[in-house]
Formats: structure tokens, C-alpha cells, sequence
């Protein structure tokens, strides 16, 4: 097992308000290309409890055993499962038809072209029917979405205001390494993280880069410990009036190239020249263009892969049609 750091000193676990006992609680999943989805989950399972305990599993596939039954019936029997709120809009599935699909689709809130609505509806789908569970839907920003995972804190005196900024495409532990290690710098730091619009993104990434709109981006984001406030749709270059508004004492940049402006300017001159800029290496070797070489070169598994979550799936629904259709004294429990 491993703790995320956060617990008591020693790994000792504290006791619950008023001293009782802690409410443990078990959250699990694949959680492949984690995104906002997952964190509206987590940020959920943790509201219920005292401590929560994360299981990763072994594969993508549901949890269910190979004859299709629930693996969570005990705990449904004994009244101790409960179920989170699904994100709308976001899937995993979804983001790896993106990078195969090299559209562009995604960067606007209209309504997605025809072409790529039938593909990705039918992206790594089984052919023997339609699961609710597993398929894309467009996502819709909202600003209670946003207050789910905004902290709503503003800068306190004797707090360090330090600004990065980038696409954080695919918001991944490359990404979490850098702003842990940006957290770091300062006893007291209160981190703004800028993001660029898409069309700025797509003009010094190019192809179907950014992968995440910036609605989507955000939420991502945010739901990181180590962020306390994002810019939407920041100036790619930090100017006078960007560090003046925000009050910025440092500025931070990871160890990946700085490309110019359109004008061909540095858009970090100005926190240089006030001597305000340092570049931080992560530590990490993964970036966002590494996780789309391996879903591209891992095409055809991940869609034999998709089809065989699928055809569980559909397995289990059609099971559980046929036990609701049952007279009640005829429901044995058994799928």
C-alpha cells in the first residue's frame, strides 16, 4: 500500500470527529489516463469517510466476475455500499479517440461533427450491442462543476504568488511532479497555474494538440492539491500587467522548450528581466506527447480491450433485465 502523504506522522490513523472511530472508506477502479472524472470521484468517495483507501486495478474492465455477477453484492447485501456521482462528459474512451481520430473536434463547445460522433460512438465497441456505461458524450462546463473543485481562497499575507502556465494537456504525474516540486520553493506558496487558450495550444503543439479543451483542462487542473487558483485562457507571454494583476513574486517553467511568441519574442522576458524567473526540472519523463505515441501505438489491444469490457457489460445488464422481470418470489438474488 502506499499513502499519499497526507495521513499522520508514522502512518498512525487519526480518530474521527468528537473521537470516535474513523469511517474508512474503499473506492476502486482502473483509473487509466486519469482525468477530472476520476477526481470528482475520488473528491466524493473521501466526503464520506474519514479516510479513504484507493484500490488500482489490473486491468480496464468493470467489476464484475466472469459469469457476470456484481462483485459488490456482499456489500450491497450489507448495506455498506454507496455510489458516487458520475462526471458527465468525460471518459477515457472518449480521450483515446481523440488522439487516434487527430481531430479537432473537441476544442469547441458546438455540437461535434457527424464523421467523428459515428466514429467515436463506436469506438472499441463491442458488435453485439449498445452499453450505456462505456461511450462518449459531450461535455458541458458548468460553474458549479467548477466550484466542486475550486479551493475559493485568495492570497493570504506572507504567501508566495507563483505563477506557471502551459496546455497541461492530459493532466498527468509529469505534470503533478512539477507543480509538487513548484509547491515546494516557498514555506507558504499560493500557485496560479495559466492556461492557454486551444488555439494556442494547437499553434505551438499543432495536429489535434490540446487533447482536453480548456473547460476540460481546467477542471483537471484544479482538482490538483498543489493549485490554488487557474487563469482561463492565459496570454501565452507573461507580461508587466499579468504579474502586476496577480501580484506574482516568481514565475515558474519545466524543463521543456520555450517556444517563441508569434512576434518571435521570449514570452518569459519580462519575469527574466525582473529576475523573478527559474525552471524546474520534474524529475519525470512522461509527457503528454509520450501517452498519445502509446495509445497510437497501442491501437488495436485497446480496442480488443474495449470490446471485451463491453461484451461484460452488456452481459451483466441483460442479466440483470432478466432478474427484474422475475416474480418477486422467484428472485433468487443469483445472476
Amino acid at each position: 500500500m502506499i499513502r499519499n502523504g497526507r495521513g499522520a506522522a508514522g502512518g498512525a490513523e487519526q480518530p474521527g470527529p468528537g473521537g470516535r472511530r474513523a469511517v474508512r472508506v474503499w473506492c476502486d477502479g482502473c483509473y487509466d489516463m486519469v482525468h477530472y472524472g476520476h477526481s470528482n470521484q475520488l473528491r466524493q468517495a473521501r466526503a464520506m469517510g474519514d479516510y479513504l483507501i484507493v484500490g488500482v486495478h489490473t486491468d480496464d474492465d468493470i467489476t464484475l466476475t466472469v459469469d457476470g455477477r456484481d462483485t459488490y453484492e456482499e456489500v450491497k447485501q450489507a448495506g455498506r455500499y454507496r455510489e458516487c456521482k458520475r462526471t458527465q462528459g468525460v471518459s477515457t474512451t472518449d480521450l483515446v479517440g481523440r488522439m487516434l481520430l487527430v481531430t479537432k473536434a473537441h476544442h469547441s463547445s458546438q455540437e461535434m461533427s457527424s464523421e467523428y460522433r459515428e466514429y467515436a460512438d463506436s469506438f472499441g465497441k463491442c458488435p453485439g450491442g449498445r452499453n450505456p456505461w462505456t461511450g462518449v458524450s459531450q461535455f458541458l462546463q458548468t460553474s458549479q462543476k467548477i466550484i466542486q473543485f475550486a479551493s475559493g481562497k485568495e492570497p493570504q499575507p506572507g504567501e508566495t504568488v507563483i505563477y506557471v502556465a502551459g496546455a497541461f494537456d492530459l493532466f498527468h504525474i509529469g505534470h503533478v511532479d512539477f507543480l509538487e516540486k513548484v509547491h515546494r520553493l516557498a514555506e507558504r506558496p499560493y500557485i496560479i497555474a495559466g492556461l492557454h487558450f486551444d488555439q494556442e495550444v494547437n499553434h505551438y503543439k499543432g495536429k489535434n494538440y490540446p487533447i482536453m479543451n480548456l473547460h476540460e483542462r481546467t477542471l483537471s487542473v484544479l482538482a490538483c492539491r498543489y493549485v490554488s487558483e487557474v487563469v482561463i485562457g492565459a496570454p501565452y507571454a507573461v507580461t508587466a500587467e499579468l504579474l502586476s494583476h496577480f501580484k506574482v513574486d516568481l514565475v515558474c517553467h519545466g524543463k521543456t522548450e520555450i517556444i517563441p511568441d508569434r512576434d518571435g519574442s521570449d514570452p518569459y522576458q519580462e519575469p527574466k528581466r525582473r529576475g523573478i524567473f527559474c525552471q524546474i526540472d520534474s524529475g519525470s519523463n512522461l509527457t503528454t506527447d509520450l501517452i498519445v505515441q502509446r495509445i497510437i501505438t497501442n491501437r488495436l489491444e485497446y480496442e480488443a480491450r474495449n470490446q471485451k469490457k463491453e461484451a461484460k457489460e452488456l452481459a451483466f445488464l441483460e442479466a440483470a433485465r432478466r432478474q427484474a422481470a422475475q416474480p418477486l418470489g422467484e428472485r433468487d438474488g443469483d445472476f
